[in-house]
């Protein structure tokens, strides 16, 4: 009988030890497929993002991205929508757009992630418009040539999951960076 009952607590505690061995690698594997597809969406939305206030391109492709509410309450974009952006006296050819997740974190079982993350556009292929050349002069002085530096920064944002998408759900700025 005391063989019986060692034989049974040593497999309970086997099979108590993969048990949570399990459980630890489901969670890790949902972590980093959350953690993948956030990064992507971050990615491809900021860069969207930025290539339609500079570019100029449709902001029909946001939608994908972005919460219908934070696109009504991006005040960049909607100057960019209204032809009131900086870069409008510019034709922008192309950017190099930059960004580095600095901190995520996502329960396995919750629809809402929280992010940190570094945006910054070091290079900006464009110039002036010479139409353009004597208002954007008068606006920017002496370095009117080339388009104006976009604004780097460390950024808190909140993302939410629907229909199994992520979208940004808020964006917020937690430090203008050079």
């Amino acid at each position: 009988m005391r063989k019986l009952r060692r034989f049974i607590w040593y497999l309970a505690g086997r099979l108590l030890l993969v048990t949570v061995v399990l459980g630890l690698c489901t969670v890790t594997f949902y972590y980093a497929m959350n953690a993948s597809n956030i990064y992507i969406v971050l990615k491809d939305g900021m860069a969207k993002r930025a290539q339609v206030i500079m570019m100029g391109e449709k902001a029909d492709e946001l939608t994908k991205f972005f919460q219908g509410s934070y696109l009504q309450m991006d005040e960049n974009l909607r100057l960019a929508i209204d032809g009131r952006s900086p870069y409008v006296y510019y034709t922008v050819r192309g950017i190099d757009h930059r960004l580095e997740m600095k901190w995520m974190w996502c329960w396995p079982w919750e629809n809402t992630a929280r992010v940190e993350f570094t945006e910054a556009v070091p290079r900006i292929d464009g110039r002036v418009n010479s139409a353009d050349a004597a208002a954007a002069q008068a606006l920017y002085g002496d370095g009117y040539e080339s388009p104006p530096r976009w604004p780097a920064g460390r950024y808190a944002a909140t993302l939410v999951k629907e229909n199994n998408q992520w979208h940004i759900r808020s964006l917020s700025l937690l430090e203008a960076m050079e």
